[in-house]
C-alpha cells in the first residue's frame, strides 16, 4: 500500500461499488471510497483515501455557493495562511468542513470563511471561480489532477509550500516539489 488513489484504486473501488450496488457509473460518487462504500466495508469514521471526494459535486448543484468574496493579495490572506496554519494536523474526512476532520476543499472553504471570505465548496468550482495565475502567490490556491479534472488543492504559502488536507495525512504542509505533487500540479488560481 503506497498511500496514493491511483488508476488500480480506483478500478478497484468501482469494481467493488458495482458487485455491492452501492453506486454506477452515472452515479455522483463512483469510484470514491466515500462512506457508504467505507461503511459497506465495515470502516466507520469516515476517513479515507480518496483525495477526489471533494470534486465529485457537479457545477450543476446550485445550492453550494459560487461566490468569491475578497481579493487576493498577500496581505489580506495573512489570516487565511495564520488560520489554516493553525488547523495542522487536523483529521481527514471525506466530506468534512470543520476542525473535527476536512476534506481538502472543506479545509479550504473553512480557512477563508473564517477570514470573511466566501468560496466556493468544491475544488472544481474553485477551479472554475477563480482567475489564472501563471505563479503562486501567497494565498492563491494550487490545483491538482489525481483524478480526471482539477481534484486536489491546497493554499499556497511561498517558497513552493503548500498546506493542503491530505487522505492519508490530514492537514499539513507539502511541498511542490515533492515528485507526486510535482507530476499532478495543473496550475493555480487566485480568488
Amino acid at each position: 500500500m503506497d498511500g496514493v488513489f491511483g488508476p488500480k484504486t480506483l478500478a478497484a473501488v468501482q469494481a467493488y461499488q458495482l458487485s455491492n450496488r452501492i453506486s454506477s457509473p452515472r452515479g455522483n460518487f463512483f469510484g470514491v471510497a466515500g462512506p457508504r462504500t467505507l461503511s459497506s466495508l465495515g470502516v466507520s469514521g469516515g476517513s479515507n483515501n480518496s483525495t477526489a471526494a471533494s470534486s465529485s459535486s457537479s457545477s450543476s448543484n446550485s445550492s453550494q455557493s459560487t461566490s468569491v468574496a475578497g481579493a487576493s493579495s498577500s496581505s489580506s490572506n495573512s489570516g487565511v495562511i495564520s488560520t489554516a496554519r493553525s488547523l495542522v494536523g487536523s483529521p481527514y474526512v471525506w466530506g468534512g468542513t470543520s476542525p473535527r476532520g476536512f476534506d481538502c476543499s472543506g479545509f479550504i472553504q473553512y480557512s477563508f470563511a473564517q477570514n470573511g471570505k466566501s468560496v466556493p465548496r468544491t475544488v472544481a468550482q474553485m477551479w472554475n471561480a477563480g482567475s489564472r495565475v501563471s505563479s503562486p502567490s501567497v494565498g492563491d490556491l494550487v490545483f491538482f489532477e489525481t483524478r480526471t479534472g482539477p481534484s486536489h488543492a491546497g493554499i499556497y504559502l511561498g517558497n513552493n509550500q503548500f498546506i493542503h488536507s491530505g487522505s492519508s495525512t490530514g492537514v499539513t504542509v507539502s511541498s511542490l516539489s515533492n515528485p507526486y505533487w510535482s507530476r499532478t500540479y495543473i496550475g493555480a488560481r487566485s480568488l
